[in-house]
């Protein structure tokens, strides 16, 4: 279990190290799409509070990271109770 969970925490990381990257090399001057604004919110959730406070890059790697461990936990926990129940 503790294997899958560092691979949750791994997808995090590398779901925030790919917008890192988007918005890196995304046009400055061009004005952000509504829908990948959402598709930023839903996949990397310290977008919600970069959006009001700063936040360094290395935060919001760390934070994503632990967001998707916690939610890896989450579901590998209610996965093994939803199998010993069968």
């Amino acid at each position: 279990m503790k294997y899958r969970i560092a691979l949750w925490a791994t997808a995090g990381f590398l779901v925030a190290s790919g917008w890192a990257v988007y918005f890196s090399l995304a046009s400055k001057d061009r004005t952000m799409e509504s829908i990948v604004f959402t598709f930023l919110r839903l996949t990397c959730p310290i977008a919600i509070l970069g959006s009001h406070y700063s936040v360094s890059l290395y935060t919001s790697l760390v934070a994503n990271a632990v967001t998707y461990a916690l939610i890896g936990l989450a579901v590998e926990t209610l996965g093994r109770q939803i199998k010993s129940v069968k």
